[in-house]
């Protein structure tokens, strides 16, 4: 009976171990993909905000994210990423301009 009990708290332990680990990654996924956007938005925002938007959406697209809010004002693009991963969909916030 012991045993029993000790190899269910293990595998709960375990599960929460996988959860955090599911979160951590999904946060760093929207991380990245959110700066590669934000970096795609502002080397197009010569093209207007319309172009630049689209830019950062193709490029979050490839990352498996996508754009939740883009803005660009003065060469400064301003976005939010999202990445959903199983019951996580973390949210990101990222911006870029010129050097």
């Amino acid at each position: 009976m012991w045993t029993a009990l000790a190899a269910t708290a293990l595998c709960a332990v375990f599960m929460a171990v996988l959860a955090m680990g599911q979160a951590v990654v999904s946060r760093h996924r929207a991380g990245g993909a959110a700066d590669l956007a934000a970096l795609a938005a502002a080397d197009h925002a010569w093209a207007g905000e319309l172009e630049a938007c689209r830019s950062a959406g193709r490029v979050a697209d490839a990352q498996g994210a996508r754009v939740v809010r883009c803005a660009v004002r003065g060469g400064i693009a301003d976005l939010t990423a999202e990445v959903r991963a199983g019951p996580f969909s973390p949210r990101v916030r990222s911006r870029a301009g010129p050097a």
